[in-house]
């Protein structure tokens, strides 16, 4: 084991053993059994606690576990002194690692969701207590294990056959015999759209939902939801009909789904202690030039109804204290997009006109999906990070082109419109001019961007 801050490590992954300062005096002892700051200061979790419960054992010899609680949670002594033992209920190559110790009134030990907890007072009248990160809910059955397995063969103090223990857990199964926790699931929301689809892909043992699934704009379809099984929600949800939302109807759609829905996941996310991972847009910003790119922390300055809604939900995302806001630009997945619009012309003989005022770097939805993998894997800091793909910002235009040339067709087909004539007479929303977008933040964490030459050269393929 090492020890940083007084925390200990242990075989365990992820238990963790802190001792305690006790203070004593004639009338007898009185400690923080738990102080969030100072602990997670020290290297503790910062967990969620929401119950408290405690166990009397009236005497010594009395055994309990092992059990495997689908939460977190902190356990000590109030009174008197136990034998505690845990092994690792969770799939992989973990399963079966144990960790025993004693624990009085000095020590506290953090167990994670799926190890099994076991205990044996040493001393009559002990109280032992659990700090949980989940609500109890009776008659639901969890992993548990044989106090006497022969496998992980626990060196109880006192023998069971002297013990007293209860009636269920004398029949627990055999470690062989124990079907392991499953770990907390991934939430993948709007998985039919293109970055929907790309993060399944992704995330393959995801849970898929679209709005028929799960409604995000009704709360009581967000309630009902079995949010205990999850530790990860990944929305690709949003209204991103960008004309559309000009216009009364679609204006309370985007604010709908852009605001009120982010706004809704972050509070369940902040209560159950989720990891919310949203999905931004350039439209935030008013597409005013800014040398390198426009960075994070730029403020809000949306030119219309999606950019404002979009922006809405950043900071209501970002009120979760475990988030990931990625802001990107230029999207480019499966289904309906420019670039397939523009294999299309090509291929039918059409020489569109495509504005040229517009600046920024494509990005595709597996290079969004990528990113979303790495700031998880690696446990970058929460917070909003530019995602796009990398290389010198160009055009529409200048995409158009390169797509013609990559289908194999003259790019001088390709001529060129401003903002502005291509909106005349239309009704469309204002779109940003400059939309390239810093990614030191991003870089900062160990991910290479890729190339989005390199990127659109690999996804455009003639059409047949």
């Amino acid at each position: 084991m090492t020890t940083v801050n007084g925390v200990e490590t242990t075989p365990v992954p992820g238990m963790l053993v802190l001792r305690l300062d006790v203070h004593r005096d004639d009338r007898g002892w009185f400690k923080e059994n738990w102080q969030r700051a100072r602990m997670v200061e020290a290297g503790l979790p910062d967990f969620g606690p929401v119950q408290n419960n405690m166990s009397l054992n009236a005497q010594r010899g009395v055994t309990r576990g092992i059990h495997a609680e689908p939460w977190d949670k902190l356990v000590s002594v109030a009174i008197g002194k136990v034998f505690a033992a845990w092994v690792d209920l969770r799939p992989g190559e973990h399963f079966g690692a144990t960790y025993w110790t004693e624990i009085d009134e000095n020590v506290a030990v953090f167990v994670p969701r799926g190890v099994g907890n076991a205990y044996q007072a040493l001393v009559d009248g002990t109280v032992y207590s659990y700090l949980v990160n989940d609500h109890y809910s009776p008659g639901t059955t969890y992993p548990a294990l044989d106090l006497a397995d022969e496998t992980v063969a626990i060196p109880w103090p006192i023998p069971l056959a002297e013990a007293e223990t209860s009636e269920k857990d004398l029949t627990n199964p055999s470690l062989a015999e124990v079907t392991p926790m499953p770990p907390k699931r991934t939430l993948i929301t709007g998985c039919r759209g293109q970055l929907g689809q790309a993060l399944a892909r992704e995330f393959p043992d995801a849970t898929l939902v679209d709005l028929d699934e799960l409604d995000l704009t009704d709360p009581k379809a967000l309630e009902a939801w079995p949010w205990q099984e999850y530790g990860v929600v990944l929305n690709a949800a949003a209204y991103t009909a960008v004309d559309r939302a000009e216009t009364p109807e679609g204006r309370a759609d985007a604010w709908a789904a852009n605001a009120a829905a982010p706004a809704a996941l972050a509070r369940i996310a902040a209560r159950r202690g989720l990891t919310l991972v949203h999905y931004s847009t350039d439209y935030v910003f008013d597409g005013s030039e800014v040398p390198g790119g426009h960075a994070e922390d730029e403020p809000f300055a949306p030119l219309g109804v999606y950019g404002q809604t979009k922006a809405a939900g950043d900071i209501a995302v970002a009120t979760a204290p475990r988030h990931y806001v990625l802001r990107t630009s230029w999207v480019i997945g499966e289904g309906h997009n420019f670039v397939r619009t523009m294999q299309k012309l090509a291929a039918d003989g059409v020489d569109p006109a495509v504005v040229d005022d517009q600046v920024g770097r494509l990005t595709f939805t597996d290079e969004l999906a990528r990113a979303t993998r790495h700031l998880l894997d690696t446990g970058a800091a929460h917070g909003t990070y530019n995602v796009t793909n990398s290389g010198v910002p160009r055009s529409w235009a200048d995409y158009a082109r390169c797509v013609f040339e990559l289908t194999g067709h003259d790019p001088a087909r390709v001529s060129t419109v401003t903002s502005e004539e291509y909106a005349a007479g239309k009704s469309l929303s204002p779109r940003p001019l400059h939309s390239t977008l810093c990614l030191d933040k991003l870089a900062a964490t160990g991910f290479v961007s890729r190339d989005a030459e390199v990127a659109l050269a690999d996804y455009t393929t003639p059409l047949g």
